[in-house]
């Protein structure tokens, strides 16, 4: 019988585990050898993944750390709305309405407590530079009432810029300032084209001048849309504006600010006014083509003079189909028009023997399906004293007459 220690191997065991420990080690030290030595010549060639040799932009933080010693890694993002934005916002201003209200010092010592001037703040988008001036769209709300105009370019310099005239329907307005400071304009785009579900990028000066250069991105949610206005607050629409929808931000402070397609240019100006109630995800602009003969128009004579009718007219398209046929008797192949709801006594419309609830088919020999294509004849084909040819339907009877139309006051 014999006794073994724990530790005890057999002498053969040795042996073996010294035959292959030693070439092992060698051949780690070979390959170690040949790695460093070929190095350099493969991470000049293209054989290791380009991920491997790419160098890392760093930079240092605010601390004056590098970035191997704080972890951060600077990574420079660029698109093509961060371009857009940074080429546009030059031409995006502020506009300040000053109303003064008797003597400032006087003010101060008023028996409210209260001094210095009543000022509201909106938003502008330069379109147009001369040799002596630059020109200024922004919202007729936005500068009503105002007693000195000032217009805050990007750079925060003020500059004080002259009304040349602005119109309550269309909620638009054109200032004039000093050209000199003034180095970008806008690119004038078109709203006729516009797609559904395209981005949209607005830019203005949201809550007054806390947050100017706001930009805020959506799409487009709808066209040839039509917003009732009631100005004298009687309960009836005095107006439908024309309006582009889109689910980019546009708060208090943005009116009169610009929105832009893709490619940056105008395709709109934002309105908080015409957004009555505020609704989430719901903006609305003023399509860039009806604005712009209404901007040359303010330009040039300071008001815009319209054709008028004296009917309040809605689109066909805002009626159930079944009232079509049971009250309107309207034939099968109507497709649309417009429905006069009420007729002022007098007025031209009157005068021809339009009636209400006649249905407004053609006017100057062009079909019209909504209240978009009446306006687009009658505001950018006919004057005041022209004639207008209208082809209507009552209780399903096709009739023509012939307005001569007024002037809208």
């Amino acid at each position: 019988m014999g006794y073994f220690d724990d530790d005890y191997q057999p002498p053969d065991q040795d042996k073996k585990r010294s035959r292959w420990l030693v070439p092992a080690l060698a051949g780690i030290i070979i390959g170690m050898v040949i790695i460093l030595v070929a190095l350099p010549s493969l991470l000049k060639s293209d054989v290791l993944p380009k991920a491997w040799t790419a160098p890392v932009e760093t930079a240092n933080d605010n601390t004056g750390n590098s970035p191997e010693s704080s972890g951060y890694v600077s990574v420079d993002v660029s698109t093509q709305i961060t371009d857009v934005v940074e080429n546009v916002s030059p031409a995006v201003v502020g506009v300040v309405n000053i109303q003064h209200q008797g003597n400032f010092w006087e003010k101060q010592e008023g028996k409210n407590g209260q001094g210095g001037q009543n000022q509201g703040t909106g938003s502008g988008v330069i379109y147009k530079k001369t040799n002596d001036y630059a020109y200024v769209i922004t919202n007729h709300h936005v500068i009503d009432g105002a007693d000195t105009v000032e217009v805050v370019l990007s750079n925060d310099n003020h500059i004080e810029a002259e009304i040349l005239g602005s119109d309550l329907f269309s909620d638009l307005a054109v200032l004039r300032m000093d050209g000199k400071q003034v180095e970008k304009t806008i690119e004038m785009g078109t709203s006729e084209n516009v797609k559904v579900g395209e981005p949209a990028i607005a830019i203005g000066n949201p809550l007054g001048m806390m947050f100017s250069g706001s930009v805020t991105q959506g799409v487009i949610s709808g066209k040839q849309r039509t917003i009732p206005q009631d100005f004298n607050q009687d309960g009836r629409a005095d107006w439908q504006a024309e309006v582009i929808q889109t689910d980019a931000a546009i708060n208090p402070g943005n009116s009169g600010g610009a929105l832009i397609n893709i490619e940056g240019n105008l395709i709109g100006i934002n309105s908080m006014k015409v957004n009555q109630e505020a609704v989430e995800g719901i903006g609305f602009a003023i399509p860039i083509d009806s604005a712009r003969p209404i901007v040359d128009e303010l330009e040039k004579s300071g008001k815009v003079t319209r054709p008028y009718l004296g009917v309040e007219i809605y689109s066909l398209e805002e009626v159930p189909q079944t009232e079509w046929d049971e009250t309107l008797n309207l034939p099968k192949d109507i497709n649309g028009g417009v429905y006069v709801w009420s007729v002022e006594s007098l007025s031209p419309a009157d005068n021809a023997g339009i009636k209400r609830l006649d249905v407004i088919v053609a006017v100057g020999g062009k079909e019209v399906m909504n209240i978009i294509d009446l306006r687009k004849v009658l505001y950018r084909e006919k004057e005041v004293g022209d004639s207008l040819k209208v082809t209507f339907y009552r209780d399903g009877k096709q009739k023509e007459t012939t307005i001569k139309l007024g002037e809208q006051r």
